[in-house]
């Protein structure tokens, strides 16, 4: 019993022997007493422990070998007692005596001065260089620091949008800075049963040029939006086909996410089957899915880089926008074709909404409808689009002669963990996401003097947004907001990236849009943050791009002019 109870200790004791490796006095020059001197070699010598250390005494060595006797154990004392233990480390008594004190024999008495908490951060005095030599390659390892590397910037060299407003970068910023609202009544289908009858619905869209027909006779409007919108992006930044052959495609990736998918195809596929499976879309399944449209893109141009989808509803675009900057940045990529689309103006869709309440039922004054921070709000107005940034990695884009509209500073996301559909009472959620993308992107917020807010129009959500800009810049007078939503209405996953074009633009054009439909303030609502009925010069220093979604999701996102 004796035996075996001091096994584990006196094994970890040995192994911690064998790690010794220093010597900070005189060696001793005498033979370990199981290992020839003529066989050890040169490199033994030196891992001699220092002359006050001495052999176990010969009853020690007596009663150790008589206690192990034929065990596995005696194999490993034979090759680790050539480092020997230090007589200081534990009294004269051998193995021999030990009993029911023979462990504090060996390793120290329980009744020393020194407790087992001290024992273990002095055991340095004790235990001769078996600590110092533990310690010694964690601190060289230390000092060996990985050479430093300048982070890869990102910049923006190419957007396009299919939006209410149109499907050109330019005319939609145009619009806005005009003051044209989008909004209309729904044609689409018949919604005269429905409470809310109008959306930001686009009229004519063709995919001419851009997309295979075959396709365009089966896909859903979402995956039409973001392969046309991405293409033009593409095209807009200057991606020919001359420059398609030079690049690696290897090093090129997709990341345009939707928050609602293919609904249209899905429903198609349910009344289908009333009927019989046999007159389903037999794509119904992969053109319902919000990751397919990345993917086709990624097929028809070859590219083989990052490809995959977020979806985190309305907060959807800034996710993507947020995640193929890091691509880029870690080496992943040097070019990303990112942002959101999605198209749910059909019964389900607008069904849907209207069942959470969510929806403005303005519907004798469809373009005064969305009118974020006034009083009179009554829901946001359901809008469809895609939005499509081309980001790049600031040499490859300087390499190729790109134009550079903006620089990608970078952004954060958090939760409000809180409820599903409420923002946080306190916009805790708001404010981290906001402090966090500053301190991510080492933006100072006196820098930040233009937003574009995600304020949907709803009672709730404007006022905590705002809240929680004031908290962190209400310091600062240059600041202006505004929210493109008072235009084209929530176009939900692509809001983002649409609001996106729209902070570029401004930093192009020095022209920031006017929030139309502000007649009445909100309480507590400062107009002089925000921007009033007409468009506004700006120098913009830093955009902040905020976009939140179902579920608590946060997202902001910052743009600089490229310097």
């Amino acid at each position: 019993m004796a035996v075996s109870s001091v096994a584990s200790p006196l094994c970890t004791w040995l192994v911690a022997a064998c790690m010794s490796v220093t010597c900070h006095g005189d060696c001793s020059t005498r033979p370990s007493m199981l290992s020839s001197s003529k066989r050890r070699p040169k490199c033994a010598a030196r891992r001699r422990l220092p002359s006050k250390c001495s052999s176990f005494s010969s009853d020690f060595q007596k009663g150790l070998n008589s206690a192990f006797s034929g065990s596995s154990i005696q194999g490993l004392m034979s090759s680790c007692l050539a480092f020997e233990p230090c007589d200081e480390y534990y009294s004269s008594k051998g193995l021999s005596s030990l009993g029911s004190n023979g462990l504090s024999s060996l390793f120290g008495s329980k009744t020393g001065t020194a407790n087992r908490r001290q024992r273990r951060f002095h055991g340095a005095a004790r235990s001769g260089e078996t600590m110092a030599v533990a310690v010694q390659p964690t601190e060289e390892r230390t000092k060996q620091k990985k050479p430093t590397t300048r982070q890869r910037r990102v910049v923006v060299t190419g957007m396009s949008v299919v939006s209410p407003l149109g499907h050109d970068s330019d005319v939609f910023y145009n619009n806005l800075l005009e003051g044209v609202s989008g909004i209309s009544e729904i044609e689409a289908f018949d919604c005269t049963q429905f409470p809310t009858r109008i959306g930001g619905e686009i009229k004519s869209f063709s995919t001419d040029g851009w997309v295979a027909p075959k396709f365009s006779r089966r896909m859903d409007k979402f995956m039409l939006y973001m392969l046309t919108a991405g293409k033009k992006a593409l095209a807009d930044g200057g991606i020919t086909e001359d420059v398609m052959d030079q690049i690696d495609k290897a090093k090129c990736g997709v990341l345009i996410g939707s928050a609602m998918g293919g609904m249209k195809v899905f429903n198609d596929a349910i009344e289908a089957l009333r009927v019989s499976y046999k007159k389903m879309n037999p794509f119904c399944v992969p053109f319902a899915t919000t990751n397919m449209g990345s993917a086709m893109l990624a097929m028809d141009l070859g590219w083989m880089g990052p490809n995959y989808s977020i979806s985190t509803a309305c907060a959807t675009s800034n996710f993507c926008i947020l995640n193929s900057a890091n691509h880029i940045i870690r080496g992943e990529a040097d070019i990303m074709l990112c942002g959101g689309s999605d198209s749910v103006m059909i019964p389900i869709g607008l069904g849907g909404f209207v069942a959470c309440r969510a929806l403005s039922q303005r519907n004798s004054d469809p373009t005064k409808a969305s009118r974020p921070w006034d009083i009179n709000r009554d829901g946001f107005v359901m809008g469809e689009g895609a939005g499509v940034l081309l980001l790049e990695e600031l040499e490859h884009a300087k390499k190729r002669g790109a134009t550079i509209y903006a620089e990608f500073l970078g952004g954060s996301f958090t939760c409000d963990a809180y409820h599903m559909t409420e923002p946080h009472p306190d916009g805790a959620g708001v404010i981290l996401c906001i402090e966090k993308a500053l301190a991510q992107s080492g933006v100072s917020r006196e820098d930040v003097n233009y937003i574009n807010a995600h304020a949907t129009s709803t009672p709730a959500g404007d006022l905590k947004e705002y809240n929680a800009l004031i908290h962190c810049f209400g310091q600062n007078p240059e600041l202006r907001v505004n929210s493109t939503k008072s235009m084209i209405g929530h176009l939900l996953g692509a809001a983002g990236a649409v609001e996106a074009v729209a902070a570029v633009q401004a930093i192009r054009t020095g022209w920031i849009h006017p929030n139309i439909n502000l007649e009445n303030p909100d309480e507590g609502v400062d107009t002089k943050l925000l921007v009033g009925p007409k468009k506004e010069r700006l120098d913009v220093k830093v955009a902040l791009s905020n976009s939140f979604g179902f579920g608590g999701h946060n997202s902001s996102v910052l743009f600089a002019p490229y310097k």
